[in-house]
């Protein structure tokens, strides 16, 4: 089984005796049975040290990835994971990290820039909201012969705890002759969400990367709001777990793209 741990890599709320600020270095793993700290000044605040640290932490044993949720803290631990042979995945969901930020009352805000429109050249010709049946989904696709199918064993949903009978909500591209294409710029964007985003016009803004947003596809028909709004509600019921499907037309013959994607978690703030 593979060693994941969570690290952030960022200025520290507090200074030296000195007043000159602090970088500090906080690795945890998902149940935070180990957590490992370790502070340092700005001028120290390299790819070098960071590297020391994370072996002393590891002891005799490294870990096979290290997720990072800051974009801030991306480069450097980088640098240090390829030092060490380490797998250093960007990734939203550092949820025992976040909730031990809170508790220091650390800052877990990230700016994230408004969401792009889609390249033009990747624009499907028609969608529409879906659902499956939670006992259903992994078997549904997991034998389809497919370019791209993306179904993380954490997210499947007998691992979420969730009944077979919990209708899974999601959304289907129809990318015509662009539906590979389209495909493969989904995967390359690392994708993270789905959401239903009102405006004027309305909107679905796939949430990838560590703060990238695009708009999906955009609509102002009521009709499609209400079935927008019903999508969201029923996010609520399966624990935030929904798909993307590209596929050429609607012939269910041929697949280009299967995602299952996860809404964020907030971490609510403590009084």
């Amino acid at each position: 089984m593979s060693l994941v741990w969570q690290a952030d890599f960022y200025r520290s709320p507090h200074k030296d005796t000195a007043g000159h600020t602090l970088w500090e270095l906080l690795i945890c793993d998902a149940t935070r049975s180990f957590e490992y700290t370790a502070t340092c000044s700005q001028s120290e605040a390299n790819a070098s040290w960071l590297t020391a640290q994370i072996e002393q932490a590891a002891g005799e044993k490294l870990p096979d990835v290290i997720q990072v949720f800051r974009p801030q803290s991306l480069s450097l631990l980088e640098v240090a994971g390829r030092n060490l042979g380490i797998n250093i995945k960007p990734h939203r969901q550092t949820l025992a990290l976040k909730q031990w930020l809170q508790e220091k009352q650390y800052p877990l805000a990230i700016d994230k820039p408004p969401p792009l429109p889609l390249p033009e050249n990747l624009w499907g010709e028609e969608w529409r909201f879906a659902t499956i049946p939670a006992g259903d989904i992994v078997d549904l696709f997991s034998d389809r012969p497919m370019p791209i199918l993306s179904v993380p064993e954490s997210l499947q949903p007998i691992n979420l705890g969730l009944a077979s009978t919990v209708a899974i909500p999601g959304v289907v591209i129809f990318g015509g002759r662009r539906s590979l294409r389209l495909a493969q710029w989904i995967q390359s964007a690392h994708p993270v969400s789905l959401n239903y985003i009102a405006g004027a016009p309305d909107g679905l803004v796939l949430e990838a990367g560590l703060v990238d947003r695009w708009i999906l596809v955009t609509f102002d028909d009521p009709e499609v709001a209400a079935a927008a709004k019903v999508y969201e509600q029923r996010k609520q019921h399966s624990r935030g777990l929904h798909f993307l499907i590209v596929q050429p037309d609607d012939s269910g013959m041929t697949y280009s793209g299967f995602w299952l994607l996860q809404a964020e978690v907030s971490i609510s703030s403590q009084d």
